[in-house]
C-alpha cells in the first residue's frame, strides 16, 4: 500500500530531467548575465539600502534621540527589526539542517535559497543592537579579551552581551555550513567557466573539489557533522532572544513560555519568507521545474503546523496571565487587546493565526497566487507580533503617571526600508553569482531511471 502511494506521488523535479540537463538549466542564468527583470529589482533594493545607510549615518552624527523613544518606550522600532529578522533566518537552519536529518528529501530544491536567506536576514538582525548602542565604534567591548582597560569586563549578566554570542554563534555556523555545501556546485561552475576571471575566482574556492569518491565521502561526512551542530541553534538562538525579555520584570514578559513561544514563531516566520522569496525565484528565473507544488505543499502544511503553535502560544498568554490573579499581568493583557495598540494585536492575530489556516485546503494550496499573498500576510503579522509585545508592554508600564504613546520617526522608518535594502540587494546578488538551486542535491532526488548522463 505505501508503495503504491508512492508511486502515485508528482516527482520532486519534474521535466524528466538527466543531471546534465540539470546542471545546464541552472546555470544558465549565471552564464547568459543579468537580465532586464533582474536590473528591475535590484536598482529598488540598492535605492532602499542607499535610504537606510543614509538614515544610518544621520542617526551616527546626531544620536538616537532622532527616534521616538521616550521616557517609558526605551525599545520600540530598533528591538523589533532585532527580532524579527533574526526570526527569519531561522527557516534556513531548520530547512537545510533538520531536513536534512530527517532525510527530507523534497528539501534539496529550496535548501540552498534557504540557507542563504539565513546569512542576510542574521546580517540585518546584527545591524540593530550595534545601531543601538550610541556608540557604534566601541561595537568590539562586545569583545571578551585581554586588553588594557584594566578591571573592566564585559558584563556577562546582559542581555545585550548573549545576543552578541547567539547571534555570531548563528552566523558562523551558517555561512560555513552554506559554504560547504556550495562546494560540488562550486566546482561544477569552474569547470563550465574556464579561462573566465569568474571562472578563476570560483575555482580558488571551491577548494579543489575532485569529484572523487574519496571526496564525496568526506564531503558528506563534514556535512551531516554540521548539520548536526547546526540543529541545536533553531532553538538556542532565539531562546536566547527571547530571555532578553524573560529575564525583565515588565509584566507581559516575565514568562516562561517565551523560549519555545519565540522559537514556533521565529521558524513561522521565516518558513513565509522562505516562500515568498521562492515564489518570486520561481516565475523569474523559470525554475518551475524545480519548485514544484510538492515543495510548495510541502512548506504550507509546515506554515499550517507552526500557525497552530503559535496560535496556542496566545491562547496560553492570556490563560496564564488571567489565571494567575495577578493584577498586573492581567492588565497588561488586557491593555494588549483593548488598548492603545488593539488594532496591532488584530493584525497580529489575523495575520498569525486565521489567515495561515486557509492552507488546510488542498485548492488554497494549489493556487500560487493565494499562498504567495499568505506568505505575504505572515510576515507582516510577525513584525506586528513583536511590535505589539515590546510597545504595548512598555507603555503602559508599572507607574500610570509615565504611560506615554510611542510613534515611531522617519529616521527609523528609513532605517527599517533600509535593512530590507540590505536583504533583497544581498539575496539578488547571491541568486546572479551563485546557484540557487543546489545542483548536486538535486541530482541525487531524480527518478533512477532517469539518472543517465553527466554527473556534473
Amino acid at each position: 500500500m505505501a508503495t503504491a502511494t508512492m508511486s502515485r506521488m508528482p516527482p520532486l523535479i519534474a521535466g524528466n530531467k538527466n543531471p546534465g540537463q540539470v546542471t545546464a538549466e541552472i546555470c544558465r542564468p549565471l552564464e547568459r548575465g543579468a537580465t532586464g527583470l533582474w536590473w528591475m529589482a535590484f536598482i529598488p533594493a540598492v535605492a532602499l539600502l542607499s535610504i537606510g545607510v543614509a538614515a544610518v549615518v544621520y542617526l551616527f552624527i546626531t544620536g538616537i534621540g532622532v527616534w521616538g523613544l521616550n521616557r517609558s518606550v526605551g525599545w520600540a522600532f530598533d528591538i523589533t527589526n532585532f527580532v524579527f529578522w533574526v526570526g527569519i533566518g531561522h527557516a534556513g537552519t531548520l530547512i537545510s539542517a533538520i531536513l536534512f536529518l530527517f532525510r527530507q528529501k523534497w528539501r534539496t530544491s529550496v535548501n540552498r535559497a534557504a540557507e542563504a536567506m539565513t546569512i542576510f536576514a542574521v546580517m540585518c538582525a546584527g545591524l540593530f543592537p550595534v545601531i543601538h548602542m550610541g556608540r557604534p565604534w566601541l561595537f568590539y567591548w562586545f569583545i571578551p579579551y585581554p586588553n588594557e582597560r584594566g578591571p573592566l569586563w564585559v558584563n556577562f549578566r546582559s542581555p545585550l552581551l548573549w545576543d552578541f554570542f547567539a547571534i555570531g554563534t548563528y552566523l558562523t555556523i551558517s555561512i560555513v555550513f552554506w559554504y560547504v555545501g556550495l562546494l560540488p556546485d562550486l566546482a561544477t561552475l569552474r569547470d563550465r567557466m574556464r579561462g573566465r576571471w569568474y571562472g578563476r575566482l570560483i575555482g580558488f574556492f571551491s577548494l579543489g573539489w575532485n569529484g572523487a569518491a574519496r571526496t564525496w565521502h568526506r564531503y558528506e561526512l563534514v556535512y551531516l557533522l554540521l548539520a548536526g551542530l547546526a540543529t541545536p541553534l533553531v532553538v538556542s538562538v532565539h531562546s536566547v532572544v527571547s530571555t532578553d525579555f524573560a529575564v525583565a520584570q515588565m509584566p507581559g514578559w516575565h514568562t516562561t513560555i517565551f523560549p519555545p513561544y519565540f522559537v514556533a514563531g521565529a521558524i513561522f516566520s521565516g518558513l513565509a519568507m522562505v516562500l515568498t522569496l521562492m515564489l518570486i525565484a520561481r516565475k523569474a528565473m523559470h525554475l518551475q521545474d524545480y519548485i514544484t507544488h510538492r515543495h510548495i505543499n510541502a512548506i504550507t502544511k509546515l506554515i499550517v503546523a507552526t500557525s497552530c503553535l503559535v496560535g496556542l502560544a496566545y491562547a496560553t498568554e492570556f490563560f496564564t496571565a488571567f489565571y494567575s490573579g495577578d493584577v498586573r499581568e492581567s492588565f497588561a493583557f488586557q491593555n494588549r487587546l483593548l488598548g492603545p495598540l488593539w488594532w496591532g494585536f488584530a493584525i497580529m492575530v489575523a495575520c498569525n493565526v486565521v489567515i495561515p489556516q486557509l492552507l488546510w485546503f488542498g485548492g488554497i494550496r494549489r493556487s500560487l497566487f493565494v499562498v504567495f499573498l499568505i506568505s505575504l500576510c505572515i510576515n507582516v503579522g510577525m513584525w506586528f507580533e513583536r511590535f505589539v509585545i515590546i510597545v504595548g508592554a512598555l507603555e503602559r508600564d508599572f507607574l500610570p503617571s509615565t504611560w506615554s504613546d510611542y510613534t515611531p520617526t522617519t529616521v527609523e522608518i528609513a532605517t527599517f526600508a533600509g535593512s530590507f535594502g540590505l536583504f533583497f540587494t544581498c539575496f539578488l546578488l547571491f541568486c546572479r553569482l551563485l546557484p540557487v538551486i543546489a545542483m548536486a542535491e538535486v541530482k541525487a532526488v531524480l527518478q533512477p531511471s532517469l539518472k543517465g548522463g553527466e554527473r556534473s
